[in-house]
């Protein structure tokens, strides 16, 4: 297995993102002498990692202007004063909707303004659902930018706190829905002007069955931040913050895992005996954290009454189990033809047995490569989605026109990348670590699809 599918399972336990993994087998290199870790390093391997620095600076010219994104179409700044008076605006209109709605749903359900007064119940929920939206989405997107630095680490989790009381308040309005009787909200919900969230009340009735009584959810909610969400902060800053020594420097992990994708074999060792050491050195921190959150989950599954591991994904996702579970048979079994006929025709091409695990995403031999500029990468991206459809092209490139991506690596910046929807209100933003190999053009392309 190598080090990125590594990353990918401890990322992927906690954000549920797949993984795909390799096999290893170490080749024998000429020895010279130790370094100073105990690993045996070759001549060869030292005037490579030198010419990788020299490149890794000549790289960085060759990608042009990266974007970083805009953030003021949400909030202009961790003090700017529409945030707290959103935040201060939201804590009021959570606390007046408990008060004009706790506890008396089933009356209006029974009222001959069924369908009024609960659309006006549900339009209510949904503007204050949107604004803590857009505080959160500002608070998450700021804090992915640079998750060691103290003051936006404080900034998002003062949000988090704060949102985890305001929507404390709200926290009874689903449940009680759940709670009303099914004929008869089936049937007003045909109704105008209720009609219109019909989907929405379908769709958290299928919540219905591991819903708990209102106290226990609202302890599940409150520990929520105390609890699995703080080990996945845990997680992200630690990810963030480790440094890798690699030809001399000390690089962030984006920096490390772009030399697995580098031509020369003896980078993509040095890469991947890099990110060994430091992974061995903070082992226990990740297992405490896999450890934890996977205990966490069994807990908060058998309260439930969740059957199998993966059945509260599959309910967020709204997918039956059995879908799933054909997927992954039709996957597993298209191995052989697949995955493993790739490698073993890879490995003929890299003149081995079977690929160490370091060469799993490097070039194939004696192909040119070089560095794709981000102005080529956006020409490439915004061309195959105009052959596609030249809405989809026109709605991409407002991404680049508008600022609405962060591309460049910098220290302390989420690796990976995500797309975050924000909020119905404001629009989409795209986090990349963009550093010019074709995987990256692929990831960005990627990302826009969400």
């Amino acid at each position: 297995m190598d080090f990125e599918a590594l990353i990918q399972i401890l990322a992927s336990f906690i954000r549920q993102t797949d993984i795909v993994s390799g096999q290893q087998r170490k080749i024998r290199m000429p020895m010279i002498f130790s370094s100073p870790l105990g690993s045996p390093v070759s001549l060869s391997q030292i005037q490579s990692q030198a010419e990788t620095a020299h490149g890794s600076a000549q790289a960085a010219a060759e990608l042009g202007s990266l974007p970083e994104w805009n953030l003021d179409h949400l909030y202009k700044g961790l003090d700017a004063p529409e945030f707290t008076a959103d935040l201060d605006k939201a804590t009021r209109e959570a606390k007046l909707f408990a008060a004009d709605y706790q506890g008396k749903l089933a009356a209006m359900l029974a009222s001959a303004e069924a369908s009024r007064v609960l659309h006006q119940a549900i339009t209510r929920y949904e503007a204050i659902d949107d604004l803590l939206g857009r505080i959160i989405s500002f608070a998450g997107l700021v804090y992915s930018g640079d998750t060691t630095d103290p003051v936006k680490a404080k900034f998002y989790g003062d949000t988090q706190d704060a949102l985890t009381r305001i929507s404390a308040d709200l926290l009874f309005f689903t449940l009680e829905l759940n709670r009303l009787d099914d004929k008869a909200l089936e049937q007003v919900s045909h109704t105008a002007p209720l009609a219109h969230f019909k989907p929405w009340l379908d769709d958290i009735r299928l919540e219905k069955p591991y819903q708990l009584e209102d106290a226990l959810e609202k302890l599940f909610h409150e520990k929520a931040a105390t609890g699995r969400s703080a080990w996945n902060r845990l997680f992200d800053e630690t990810i963030s913050a480790l440094r890798f020594t690699l030809g001399g420097e000390e690089l962030t992990i984006e920096a490390v895992l772009n030399q697995l994708q580098e031509s020369d074999g003896a980078v993509r060792k040095a890469a991947a005996d890099a990110l060994a050491k430091t992974f061995k050195e903070n082992l226990r921190v990740f297992t405490l954290i896999s450890n934890t959150l996977a205990k966490d989950k069994e807990i908060s599954d058998t309260w439930r009454g969740f059957k199998d591991v993966a059945d509260s994904r599959h309910l967020s996702n709204r997918v039956e189990r059995e879908v799933v579970d054909a997927m992954v048979s039709a996957v597993q079994a298209a191995y052989p033809r697949l995955s493993h006929r790739y490698y073993r025709l890879k490995a003929r091409w890299f003149g081995v047995e079977q690929l160490n695990h370091w060469d799993r995403n490097a070039p194939l031999p004696n192909v040119v490569q070089r560095t794709i500029p981000w102005e080529e990468a956006r020409q490439t991206v915004l061309s195959a989605y105009t052959a596609f459809s030249p809405e989809m092209a026109r709605l991409a490139g407002r991404f680049f026109d508008e600022g609405w991506i962060d591309a460049p690596v910098r220290a302390g910046k989420a690796p990976g990348a995500f797309a975050h929807p924000t909020v119905p209100s404001a629009h989409p933003y795209v986090l990349v670590n963009y550093q010019g190999k074709p995987r990256d053009v692929m990831t960005l392309a990627h990302e826009l699809g969400h």
